[in-house]
């Protein structure tokens, strides 16, 4: 018995572990002290970006707003926010370049790496982490790869325009910051004055070597020779610009050479483009929205100089016929790349910063919380609100609890035990014949010569029932006054008298073996009657507290009031949590005993009738 006890609490532990490894495997979550998580997929198939090449490790734009994010569960500055890769192990790398929980609107980048064509790349953002753990671990450098040597994101107000890449390159002067631009906060440019970009050894260019320039841009006039960028070091030089709704890049060398790229579609003023310039193996290559636009056939000078934003002219400069030539329109999101990139990282770039989420190849599923008892929905309300003496009284009743399961556990296996050893006795009882005393001899081989059966281990279980302990009582007695009592001819025999003692002795050896199986039962009822009224006492005193936070606050405000009484209720649920299992468990003992005694009571006379037939006066 006690062998297949311990061999089915095996089975049940090591089934429960299973299910709970799976149940973690499938509904894994990176830390249980972010309470919601939002699935992210980057859809780079013929229905998304539609990347014809692998784009390497790119920054990934996430707009979020409130259509796709709860700023209420997030952190004011959004510092609980993580990013985690598909495996939800892998920290992902990000920063925020802006974030306005008030307006419901922040821009994050998020380092994806090795984008590749035709592939659904799904990552998690988690959040809703109040805890002091939750602090700031944005890595602006970290987001961008080696090559990067510049990016300005142009989210500055009234002061220079700041590197995001790690370079620690700022603009020499301050420009006119414009909010509602293409991502965030923009740069104004009014054909006056140039935003000057310093030298810097990440700005270096050698002759003929490799380079990437790419920045939005939003022309607000059809100019001539508009100059949207420019670095010149003697007679060098490196233009970006617009005519007239065309863009171009045209390039000096050393020796005076100009070289200006075929003209291309124009475009509407007041609209967003994505322009895009690289320098490879003696060519020029523009690209307008992600696509080649033009080329041209030239290296790219070495410089070592500054370069210039938005004209050809400094802020304070007297030359007005430089100064004309100005681009006139917004910018936004500079970046300067130390190599060519491919053009599958270009249009990666275009197509998932420019537009809505779903433009750019994002889908936001719904989100997801944490299952836990604790955290989150109606129960996690009520026990946020769960004042002391609520908790107090729960600890109680969870006590209580514990002991009436280990009362009701261990009294059905006592039971089961005892029924199984009564079996096995009362089978054997039938055999006896002529010798009652025959089932408590210590020899088995003894016992089954004499009409016993029972083999050794049916044995050990019997000796341990109830019946077999008021047999071997009665046993006992008929021993020691059979030896007192001798009939002639050596007959074994009893007065009546000592048949009234020894009835006497199995009826109080029935009084003990019933207290042994009635013990502990008392606790099952005193969790039926104390579990509700402790729990009543705990919603009481819950509801008289927040009547006198109340009272107290001197305004009724029912959601103030709702969540505490919520919560003082819980007691009561945890009292009748505690009774109702109790209580079928109670009566079902019960009845199990009942069933134990009237056996003990039938063999009792069942027993004494035997004896007064085997051994006559």
């Amino acid at each position: 018995m006690k062998r297949a006890k311990n061999v089915f609490f095996k089975n049940l532990i090591a089934g429960v572990l299973a299910l709970a490894f799976l149940a973690g495997t499938a509904n894994a979550w990176w830390n249980d002290e972010w309470t919601l998580r939002k699935k992210i997929t980057l859809d780079t198939t013929e229905k998304g970006l539609a990347i014809a090449d692998s784009a390497g490790t790119v920054p990934l734009l996430i707009r979020l707003h409130e259509g796709n994010f709860k700023f209420d569960m997030a952190k004011e500055d959004g510092s609980d926010l993580r990013f985690i890769a598909a495996d939800d192990k892998t920290l992902l790398t990000y920063h925020i370049e802006k974030w306005d929980s008030l307006m419901g609107e922040a821009f994050v980048w998020v380092k994806i790496p090795d984008v590749k064509p035709g592939a659904q790349i799904t990552f998690w953002l988690y959040y809703g982490n109040g805890g002091p753990k939750a602090v700031k671990t944005d890595d602006a450098k970290g987001t961008y790869d080696k090559d990067t040597a510049l990016v300005f994101h142009f989210a500055e107000h009234g002061t220079p325009a700041t590197d995001a890449s790690g370079s620690a390159i700022t603009a020499q002067n301050v420009g006119v910051s414009v909010d509602g631009s293409m991502i965030g906060s923009g740069l104004k440019l009014d054909g006056k004055a140039a935003i000057v970009i310093p030298s810097a050894p990440a700005l270096f260019w050698t002759e003929g070597g490799d380079m990437t320039w790419s920045a939005w841009v939003k022309p607000m006039a059809a100019q001539s020779n508009a100059v949207i960028y420019i670095r010149r070091e003697g007679k060098k030089a490196v233009i970006i610009g617009e005519d007239k709704g065309v863009f171009y890049v045209e390039v000096t060398s050393a020796d005076g050479a100009t070289r200006r790229s075929a003209a291309g579609a124009a475009v509407a003023v007041n609209s967003w483009h994505h322009l895009a310039v690289t320098a490879a193996k003696g060519r020029m290559a523009l690209y307008l929205d992600g696509a080649p636009y033009a080329t041209v056939d030239a290296a790219l000078p070495g410089m070592n100089s500054s370069s210039m934003i938005g004209g050809d002219v400094e802020a304070g400069s007297s030359d007005a016929a430089a100064a004309d030539a100005g681009f006139q329109g917004e910018i936004d999101e500079l970046e300067i790349s130390k190599t060519a990139r491919q053009p599958a990282y270009i249009k990666f770039a275009a197509a998932s910063q420019g537009g809505d989420n779903a433009a750019g190849g994002l889908v936001f599923s719904e989100e997801e919380q944490t299952t836990t008892w604790f955290s989150g929905g109606y129960f996690g309300v009520i026990i946020k609100n769960l004042s002391v003496d609520g908790w107090v009284v729960i600890g109680i009743l969870a006590m209580m609890a514990c002991i009436s399961w280990y009362v009701m556990v261990t009294k059905v296996g006592y039971l089961n035990e005892v029924s199984k050893g009564n079996a096995f006795f009362l089978k054997e009882w039938k055999h006896i014949a002529t010798d009652l005393t025959v089932l408590d001899d210590p020899d088995a081989d003894a016992s089954k010569n004499m009409g016993a059966s029972a083999g050794k281990s049916d044995q050990r279980t019997m000796r341990r029932a109830p019946l077999y302990h008021i047999y071997h009582s009665g046993v006992e007695e008929i021993r020691h006054r059979v030896a007192a009592e001798k009939c002639g001819e050596g007959r074994k025999g009893l007065s009546g008298r000592s048949i009234q003692a020894i009835r006497a002795t199995l009826d109080g050896r029935l009084v003990r073996e019933t207290q042994r199986i009635n013990s502990k039962i008392v606790l099952l009822t005193i969790c039926i009657s104390g579990g509700p009224f402790l729990g009543l006492l705990g919603t009481v005193v819950g509801v008289m507290i927040t009547f006198a936070a109340v009272a107290a606050a001197g305004e009724v405000n029912v959601n103030a009031i709702a969540p505490g009484i919520a919560a003082a209720l819980l007691a009561t649920v945890a009292g009748l949590a505690v009774a109702i299992p109790s209580l079928f468990g109670y009566n079902y003992i019960l009845t199990r005993v009942k069933e134990t005694t009237s056996d003990m009571h039938v063999f009792i006379d069942e027993f004494v009738t035997r004896m007064a037939e085997f051994y006559r006066e």
